[in-house]
């Protein structure tokens, strides 16, 4: 209503009263301010501010004047006028940045909402035509515009405010046509802002109370129909996978709606609006997976038919639903039919192919594969069609045979001559495509189905351009290519495609799959010279070689893996960055070597490059520091401890005795002096060692050089002072902190033995022998090995052997269970010893015989040797044969009857005994003057 529809006759009077006047005054100021403002003069705020001042003191004069009415009427709708202006300035300045626009538009529906409370405020004026729905549309087109500005709360009370204006009218009063339609527009804005601040309720409330404003037009059929349908879309858009009625019961409402307004006038047709609400409605139920529902809903919308044909989306919803009701044959029908409607856009049929695909799974492959060639006959498909269906069919095989037939169809699919063709200049799908076979080979050579991801891998390369650019991807396809087929075991295919993939690329890939292959034709010299060849390569990475050596190792190739480690080590350098720690390398090298044979030259000569970079570099930089570095030190030292064990069981004690020297160094720098593990180690191994060094000198039979006398004799220096020092301190719970008797014993005897190259080694030799008899190590099993050792070999010691053999058998008859076949032996050694020592030979010999005899005295049979004691009856006995033919019948006599005597007390020796008897009888009676 513009300010001249109003009543000339009503005009206001010069006078007005005296109470509202500065108020009204002070308004009209500010909307002559407001008709001269610029759209960017809202920004700062202050004109709506301003303005609600004199309005809030305007709200407690009562009653207002008529003629203030009319003017707070006429002032009302030149504030609107203005607001009017401004947004339609604001309109042609379009540039505006949308945040500057949004404030310009929130200042602007403030006024607007001061000139509708203008007119609430003056109230009904006398002369003016339904003033109630005046001033009810102000505050419904105010809250329209605060609902567009998302201030849902502000155009909810505008509605409000408009619903309480037109309220106290009966609807039997309204037969404007006009306000009939603002009572349904004003409930229907209503519903929407209660929905949008999330009171559905109230907003389903108001809909089915605007079903009683609808007035019989079939406008406001179609309104409100639109409106329960837009309500409709959005819950089924916002609640998918929900069973919830909702959606369902908003879009019915809207079909029964045009049903009801079809019946009522048919001046304007509803069935376009009806055909679009079965199809949400169908959706609907299709997103309930009530598929007969969706059935009949397609075919209520071709048998209604619509202005416009029918719809894209009808034959899709069909399709679905015959696929969720299991018959694959119609769904397959309903695809067909949309494929070749040129009506039906090309992104609609491609979503159907795909969705038929997810529906009939593998089964349906082979009809995609047709459809959509003949697709490509039907009109012009885009490359990113085929690319979306492509992708789709390669991600829907799964695993097992399904992933095989899929494959299959999607090998046959991208072949085809129409489907290569049209990515003829379409680089960026092209790649897209090529990403997706590519993918899909990738996907089927982790399963290790090489076969199928061979076949994807070469249909790839059909997207890729033989051109320069693209040179080094043709070279990585026949890699892979490669790689496939020495998955497949066709080593004459993979080496084609690797010859093919050096052609254009020629770097050290090629040459690391060569060597698989020679690896594969086990071709151990071939694949020695791949592994030479990698080194002359632009690209070398000396990781390759540690690849190298793991293939080899994998096809059990312990010549080429210890050359690959070998040609690894060969390239560390000071400084020189690595991939790998030195030490790391000779780990694996030497790991290697174990497990071959005859490699014990090679494992030594790897042990001493470890102990040399040791000494070179540090023991902590060499194997690195912390616990890292600790166990790759325990390695070296148990391993050379355990070969120098090996070698010696299989009497190599030349390598024996340097692999236990460099076990005594690995072992030294472990713990230090503190540690009486590693001391021990130590110490066993450097006695091992000489151990070894002399044993080989014996089964050689050769001479040890001085230079080797010398650090014999050094090691076991430094030996003994361990274990002095370990011997004297408290004994330790740690089993490899302790040192056997065997080893205090060995090195004694090791000692004994390099001492006869000495000066003065008889009573060096004695020396070290007494020493050690008075340990607390010393067995007697020990004391006859000193004391056969020093009885025999090129250099005897007599004195050293009798002194050993002695207290051996002391300690022996000492023992509560005696061995009497080791003193049966010690017996004989120290009788035979008697005749080799410097002294009285018949006085010793004889004690020795004595003594023997006090043992045989009292033992059970079986316990001493019976051949032992006839041995020493009859040595004793022969004894007496000499002094006999001397004369010497007081010696010969001595030495017959210790022999008796000892025949007396040897079981199973009646024969000798008796002969004795009567020979000793008649040597008596011959004495005595008698005859025989």
């Amino acid at each position: 209503m513009r300010i001249s529809e109003l009543s000339p006759d009503l005009r206001p009077p010069a006078a007005v009263s005296s109470s509202p006047s500065l108020p009204v005054e002070e308004i009209e100021a500010f909307i002559k301010e407001a008709e001269r403002l610029s759209p960017d003069d809202l920004l700062s705020g202050k004109l709506s501010s301003s303005l609600q001042k004199p309005l809030s003191r305007l709200n407690s004069v009562h009653p207002l004047p008529e003629s203030a009415k009319l003017h707070l009427w006429k002032l009302s709708y030149r504030l609107w006028n203005a607001c009017v202006d401004l947004t339609n300035a604001v309109e042609i300045r379009s540039q505006q940045p949308p945040d500057l626009r949004h404030k310009i538009a929130e200042e602007n529906a403030k006024l607007r909402q001061i000139s509708a409370e203008l007119l609430l405020v003056a109230g009904p004026v006398a002369g003016i035509p339904s003033p109630a729905f005046k001033s009810a549309s102000f505050f419904y087109k105010t809250g329209v515009i605060w609902h567009d500005l998302r201030k849902f709360d502000l155009a909810e009370s505008c509605f409000d405010r408009a619903t309480d204006q037109v309220s106290k009218i009966a609807i039997e009063r309204v037969s404007d046509a006009e306000e009939e339609r603002f009572l349904l527009d004003l409930n229907i804005a209503r519903s929407r802002a209660a929905w949008e601040i999330s009171d559905r309720n109230v907003a389903f409330a108001l809909l089915n109370r605007s079903k009683n404003l609808l007035f019989g037009r079939i406008e406001s059929y179609k309104t409100l129909a639109e409106q329960y349908l837009q309500f409709g879309k959005f819950v089924l858009s916002k609640d998918q996978g929900s069973k919830s009625n909702e959606a369902l019961k908003l879009i019915e409402e809207a079909v029964d709606l045009c049903d009801k307004g079809s019946t009522v006038a048919k001046t304007l047709d509803l069935r376009d609006l009806r055909s679009r609400s079965l199809r949400f409605l169908a959706a609907a139920h299709l997103q309930r997976e009530e598929f007969e529902s969706v059935v009949r809903c397609v075919r209520v919308l071709r048998e209604g038919g619509g202005t416009c044909g029918e719809h894209a989306s009808v034959g899709f919803l069909a399709m679905k639903a015959w696929l969720g009701l299991g018959r694959c044959g119609e769904a397959e029908k309903e695809l067909r039919g949309m494929v070749v409607n040129k009506e039906v856009p090309e992104g609609v049929c491609v979503s159907a192919v795909e969705a038929f695909f997810e529906g009939a799974g593998v089964a349906g492959a082979e009809a995609v594969k047709g459809i959509f060639l003949g697709m490509l006959g039907r009109c012009h498909i885009r490359a990113g069609s085929a690319v979306r269906v492509v992708q789709r069919l390669a991600a829907g095989g799964g695993g097992g045979e399904g992933g095989r037939m899929m494959a299959k169809v999607v090998a046959e699919l991208v072949a085809d001559e129409r489907v290569v063709t049209l990515f003829a200049g379409a680089g960026k799908d092209r790649w897209a495509m090529h990403a997706v076979l590519w993918n899909s080979g990738a996907e089927f050579f982790r399963s290790k189905n090489y076969e199928v991801s061979a076949e994807m891998f070469e249909k790839s390369m059909l997207y890729v351009l033989h051109d320069v650019e693209n040179r080094i991807l043709r070279a990585k396809s026949f890699r892979v290519l490669c790689l496939c087929h020495l998955g497949l075991s066709q080593l004459d295919r993979a080496e084609e495609y690797i010859n093919e993939a050096q052609k254009l690329d020629p770097n050290i890939a090629c040459a690391f799959f060569k060597l698989k292959i020679c690896l594969q034709k086990k071709d151990e010299n071939a694949a020695i010279e791949q592994i030479q060849s990698m080194l002359n390569c632009l690209d070398f990475n000396p990781e390759f070689l540690t690849l190298s050596a793991h293939e080899a190792m994998a096809c059990r190739s312990l010549p080429v893996a210890t050359a690959a480690l070998s040609t690894l080590l060969n390239l560390y350098a000071p400084e020189k960055p690595m991939p790998m720690p030195e030490v790391a390398v000779l780990r694996s090298l030497l790991a290697i070597l174990f497990h071959g044979s005859d490699n014990e030259h090679e494992i030594l000569r790897c042990m001493n490059r470890a102990r040399t970079r040791m000494a070179e570099l540090g023991a902590e930089k060499f194997f690195g520091d912390g616990a890292v570095g600790s166990r790759e030190l325990n390695w070296f030292a148990g391993n050379s401890w355990n070969m120098g064990i090996q070698t010696g069981k299989e009497k190599k004690y030349d390598l024996s005795s340097q692999v236990f020297m460099l076990a005594s160094e690995f072992f030294g720098v472990m713990g230090g002096e503190a540690d009486r593990g590693s001391l021990a180690m130590v110490c066993k191994s450097l006695i091992l060692s000489v151990s070894s060094m002399i044993t080989n000198e014996k089964e050689k039979d050769a001479v040890l050089e001085d230079s080797d006398m010398k650090r014999g004799v050094e090691l076991l220096d430094r030996a003994g002072k361990i274990l002095t020092s370990m011997s004297t301190t408290t004994q330790a719970t740690d089993d490899r902190a302790t040192i056997d008797a065997s080893f205090f014993f060995l090195h004694t005897f090791n000692s004994y033995h390099l001492c006869r190259r000495l000066d003065n080694s008889q009573s060096q030799q004695l020396h070290l022998i007494k020493s050690f008899a008075s340990s607390k190590h010393c067995t007697p099993q020990h004391l006859l090995q000193m004391g056969l050792a020093a009885s025999q070999g090129p250099h005897p010691n007599p004195e050293a052997a009798h002194f050993a053999l002695n207290s051996c058998l002391t300690v022996l008859i000492a023992s509560p269970v005696p061995d009497y076949q080791v003193v049966a032996l010690v017996i004989r050694k120290l009788i035979v010893l008697a005749g080799i020592r410097n002294g009285d030979v018949e006085n010793e010999a004889y004690a020795m015989y004595r003594h023997a005899c006090g043992i045989l005295v009292g033992l059970k049979e079986g316990e001493y040797p019976a051949e032992e004691g006839k041995w020493l009856a009859t040595t004793a006995w022969n004894r007496s044969v000499l002094p006999g033919r001397l004369g010497q019948m007081d010696v010969a006599m001595r030495w017959m009857k210790i022999g008796l005597e000892l025949a007396r007390h040897v079981h199973n020796a009646g024969g000798y005994k008796e002969c004795m008897e009567e020979c000793i009888a008649r040597i008596e009676k011959l004495e005595s003057g008698g005859g025989v």
